[in-house]
């Protein structure tokens, strides 16, 4: 039941990174990978806490939502006009 409730945070944290992407993508600023990256790093300073999992999941989710703007290392700046899509990596 935990590993259902951990995805299900995981996949919400993808979700508001997708929805931050094609909403906020025209804003100047940081990209949202480093937020992900901040929660990652969070969560495992709490990992024995159920709440660290959460940061853990969510930040997760988040990070991969922008995985391709951090594997070419774009820390600030606006994303490249395209076609806005939820599923997928940008």
């Amino acid at each position: 039941m935990q590993i259902a409730f951990y995805l299900s945070v995981a996949f919400l944290g993808y979700a508001v990174g997708r929805i931050s992407h094609i909403y906020g993508g025209h804003l100047k600023a940081p990209h949202h990978w480093i937020y992900g990256l901040i929660l990652v790093i969070i969560g495992l300073f709490f990992y024995k806490d159920g709440i660290g999992w959460v940061f853990l999941c969510f930040g997760t989710g988040h990070f991969i939502s922008d995985f391709k703007d951090f594997w070419q290392l774009k820390f600030f700046g606006t994303d490249e006009e395209d076609k806005r899509k939820f599923w997928g990596v940008d």
